[in-house]
């Protein structure tokens, strides 16, 4: 019966590293379509969204199910509860990608405002907390956790400028303001993209520490 369980946390982790690879994919798609002015990958990422709601809801029955028949405790349970916050949060992720991809559709119907400088930079600072916290995850890493949370304040700072510069923008050229706006939501979507890789990097640190810093300052 041990091993059978063990079996379930296995399938759990599997299913939630498919979800996390999936995940990934869309983001990295949804940047390309900007990048490139691709109208039908952005269309892509929007359909392939239905793939990560299925996963969790997937994910999420599959451990309300270990809950209920297994009674885990401790390490197990902590894992089981976390995969269901992580779930949640991979599925937010999927849903900022499917913004970008949203708004990179509007841009390609207008001349390019500016070269692409800001944008990317934020994109490459989330994508690589999502990564890192997903390789915490995998290999166990708590401390490689906690400095993806130390890095989410260089994408609030490139977020902050990239606003500044936008409305000076707009200021000087109303003709710019749609352009503008577009670009903004795609800045704060990358934001908040940051903001779901610090979540799971928050849970990574409980899975592993047993120690809840959320609203902490570490």
């Amino acid at each position: 019966m041990e091993r059978h369980f063990d079996q379930e946390l296995a399938d759990l982790k599997e299913n939630l590293l498919r979800m996390a690879g999936f995940t990934e994919q869309s983001v990295a798609q949804a940047l390309k379509a900007l990048v490139q002015r691709d109208d039908s990958l952005a269309k892509k990422v929007d359909v392939d969204d239905a793939v990560l709601d299925k996963l969790e809801i997937e994910i999420d029955d599959r451990c309300i199910k270990l809950l209920a028949l297994r009674q885990p405790t401790a390490t197990d349970l902590r894992f089981i509860t976390m995969a269901m916050r992580l779930s949640g949060e991979l599925e937010r992720i999927g849903d900022q990608a499917v913004n970008i991809a949203h708004r990179a559709e509007e841009l390609t119907r207008e001349p390019l405002l500016k070269p692409l400088v800001d944008i990317p930079r934020m994109a490459e600072h989330a994508q690589g907390m999502i990564h890192d916290s997903l390789d915490a995850f995998v290999y166990a890493k708590p401390n490689l956790a906690r400095e993806v949370i130390k890095r989410d304040e260089k994408v609030d700072l490139l977020n902050r400028q990239l606003h500044r510069e936008l409305t000076s923008f707009m200021i000087e050229d109303p003709h710019t303001i749609t352009r503008c706006l577009n670009l903004m939501s795609v800045a704060h979507n990358l934001e908040r993209i940051a903001d779901h890789a610090t979540n799971i990097a928050e849970d990574i640190v409980y899975l592993y520490e047993g120690r809840d810093i959320r609203h902490q300052n570490e």
